[in-house]
């Protein structure tokens, strides 16, 4: 027995998370890391101009490789039913017709593919794949490319604009965001596999099985049930795996092309071209209040960069229609095409981006009316109903929140006035921003299999990114059945399984809790049912009276009424019991508006001689409803907390404007917030449940950890020296800049 064995058995079902010990010795496995008899390995060749098309490709210094077995271009292919014609390309939405045209639309889109025996042959191979160009122009500078493009309406407008002409305060603004990408530890990676002519099986890292399993069911036209999915294990997705992007089909493609199993692993420059990315963004806040500090009026507008091949918008005004009560509302939008790959939802995607501008302004206006930040959204936030639905909010505790954050950051401590509090070369300051995301709920299916020995496995097709649902399953089904822990195992990420929704816009947990809980109390009436044909007592008996221990089944008003699991496996012919059930969200949606909120408090240190900002201390209040999972929620707040930071002080997808070239395009040359950057991070919640979300009263937490953390930041360093930073990232550079300006 090796040593990975005698730890695996000696902490074989520890308290924490259900997956912690097959991650730590390694026997989780990731996209990239399942063995499959037979396989070979794909490398991309990625076009080296932005805009185009492609004459010719050579392969045949390639093909003279040892070990190349093909290579795949658009001009040598396997069929894609879905994507035959331009029509059909079209009808399916997939974005970038990977191999099935010979336009170049960015740098770094995938021309070719190599396919050889070793992963060594085919990166060799693929550097000898060269190609023969028709340039065209492009444009891949947002900045210079946004003037061009004119706003559109984008909602209903609330009360008119008109209000402004008499308002005594007003704050008018624009907020320029660079792009930020999402750089998940684990690589994008697939291993496709024609286990069959019609049947296709993939491990893949992704934040949904069924929408992959979909996706190609209709490009492949097969029954989806032909299609099988895993994703079991993934090391971060931020939203990078919330759609299915060209190189998995170009992996599936390959295993059709060559009838053996394919491996197609990205390589970090590659994930920066091919996996999404939270696009550049231009943002004009107008907001005005009275001389009671009553916010009245807003204009939103705002532009987010786009693919020429596909249009993406980020939704960045939603936000400005969620918190305030803004009687008077007008937001505008539009997107501006590029020669660059399509971006995609990133962790707190277009209400990261706009509460930035609205938080910045928010505080702003703080100082014009000199009114305590705290005081002014206390003020202002609609805790009582959606101010664009009218609908009730179904539990909204927001203001609880910014109390709570005030003292955990020490608030008293802060001073109105900028560069009031120094020590030595470096200014202190406070600042604080709120988030909120419309807390959502979709239909998820989970299923209960009950062992003669008392152990279960709950099961669903939905993946765990890393966010701790695994574990929040476990303690839902612990707390309805009674079965401990230990007897509780999980399995997820296999479309085989219940379908499910994907990971992704806070709704993981708040989906698949309704199917566990349902379905948890399901199974205690099941085997009372069972357990009737032995003992009539249990007859009818409602599940809330219903208790499952270690070996027996009993009544919770009659303790002597029990049976055991023995006697009911085998007076029933039973070898196991199976229970699935579906859950969806109900009436109350049209009842009640449901939002996740967090108040975000920050303290930071900005040197005069370096620019250099220090973040000292952050604070964040959330309301999820019911914490599921204390500790993967409080890990939750804190990681969205670090990617704040990053997005506020350091994260830039740079471009090289003549090139069309991204730069720095790897972990190397690409700055993000690591360990020395994050500060003490302090979370608490409210612990409220939402009576009406869902079964389990837990609302999404996922969102409402970023959104917030880059205005508050920005809103303390304009409290520590008194210059507002309105552009992202605040590099040192800027920060000097503005204070030598001055």
């Amino acid at each position: 027995m090796g040593f990975i064995d005698v730890i695996t058995n000696r902490f074989k079902k520890p308290e924490g998370r259900v997956e912690g010990v097959e991650k730590v010795t390694g026997r989780g496995k990731y996209a990239a890391e399942y063995e499959v008899k037979n396989i070979c390995y794909a490398v991309l060749v990625n076009s080296r101009i932005p805009s185009g098309r492609i004459k010719s490709i050579f392969t045949d210094k390639a093909k003279e490789v040892e070990g190349v077995i093909d290579i795949v271009t658009h001009l040598h292919k396997p069929i894609v039913p879905g994507l035959a014609t331009e029509d059909k390309i079209k009808e399916s939405k997939f974005g970038l017709p990977v191999f099935h045209t010979d336009k170049v639309f960015f740098k770094g889109q995938p021309i070719a593919m190599v396919i050889a025996d070793t992963l060594e042959d085919a990166t060799f191979a693929a550097s000898l794949v060269e190609a023969e160009y028709e340039k065209d122009s492009f444009s891949v500078d947002f900045d210079s490319a946004k003037e061009s493009i004119p706003l559109k309406a984008e909602a209903k407008e609330r009360g008119n604009q008109e209000v402004f002409e008499n308002l005594p305060f007003i704050i008018d603004e624009q907020y320029n965001i660079k792009a930020d990408v999402h750089n998940p530890m684990e690589m994008h990676a697939t291993i496709a596999h024609w286990t069959a002519n019609d049947f296709l099986r993939l491990y893949d890292k992704n934040q949904g099985v069924n929408n992959v399993q979909k996706t190609f069911a209709k490009l492949f036209e097969l029954p989806e049930k032909n299609v099988e999915v895993f994703s079991e294990f993934v090391g971060g997705g931020f939203g990078s795996g919330l759609r299915v992007w060209p190189h998995v089909l170009a992996s599936v493609m390959a295993a059709k092309q060559v009838n053996r199993p394919v491996k197609l692993m990205l390589t970090r420059p590659q994930m920066f071209a091919g996996t999404g990315y939270r696009p550049a963004s231009w943002q004009r806040l107008k907001i005005g209040a009275d001389k009671d500090g009553n916010l009245l009026a807003v204009l939103h507008q705002s532009k987010n960069g786009t693919s020429k091949y596909e249009n993406f918008n980020d939704g960045i005004t939603r936000v400005t229609r969620l918190i305030y009560k803004l009687p008077n509302l007008k937001t505008e939008a539009a997107i501006v095409p590029l020669n660059l790959s399509t971006p995609t939802w990133m962790r707190g995607p277009g209400d990261c981006t706009g509460v930035f501008a609205l938080e910045s302004a928010v505080d702003e206006l703080s100082y014009q009316l000199k009114m305590d930040p705290v005081e002014l959204r206390l003020k202002n936030i609609s805790l009582e109903k959606h101010p664009d639905s009218g609908l009730p909010w179904s539990t909204h505790f927001l203001d609880e929140g910014l109390k709570k954050g005030a003292k955990m950051i020490g608030w008293e401590a802060r001073k109105p006035n900028p560069k009031s509090i120094t020590d030595g070369d470096w200014y202190i300051g406070y600042g604080m921003a709120v988030g909120m995301w419309n807390a959502g709920r979709r239909e998820a299916k989970a299923a209960i299999i009950f062992h003669k020995d008392g152990n279960i496995v709950v099961q669903t097709a939905m993946t765990d990114i890393g966010t701790g649902t695994g574990t929040g399953m476990q303690n839902i089904a612990h707390e309805i059945t009674g079965i401990s822990k230990d007897k509780i195992s999980i399995e997820l990420g296999n479309s085989s399984l219940p379908p499910a929704p994907s990971q992704g816009g806070s709704t993981g947990l708040s989906s698949v809790s309704g199917a566990v809980y349902e379905v948890s109390n399901q199974l205690k009436l099941k085997l009372a049912e069972y357990a009737s044909t032995i003992n009539p007592n249990f007859k009818d008996a409602a599940f809330e009276n219903i208790i499952l221990s270690e070996s027996k089944i009993s009544l919770k008003n009659n303790s002597a009424v029990s049976v055991s699991y023995d006697e009911l496996f085998e007076k029933n012919n039973l070898s196991e019991v199976r229970v699935e059930v579906s859950s969806k969200p109900g009436d109350e949606q049209k009842k009640y508006a449901f939002c996740s909120s967090a108040a975000h408090f920050c303290k930071v240190r900005v040197n005069k001689r370096t620019g250099k900002v220090k973040i000292e201390k952050i604070a964040v209040v959330g309301d999820g409803g019911k914490i599921i999972n204390s500790q993967a929620a409080a890990n939750q707040m804190s990681g969205a907390a670090v990617g704040g930071i990053g997005m506020a002080l350091m994260e830039e997808n740079q471009i090289d404007a003549k090139l069309g070239s991204l730069i720095a395009n790897d972990l190397a040359g690409y700055h993000f917030a690591v360990n020395a950057d994050a500060p003490i991070i302090e979370v608490d919640f409210i612990h409220k449940p939402d009576p009406n979300i869902n079964p389990s009263g837990a609302k999404g937490l996922g969102e409402v950890g970023i959104i917030g953390t880059a205005p508050a930041i920005a809103n303390a360093i304009y409290n520590a020296i008194g210059l507002r930073m309105r552009d992202l990232p605040i590099t040192p550079d800027k920060i000097l800049m503005a204070l030598n300006q001055r």
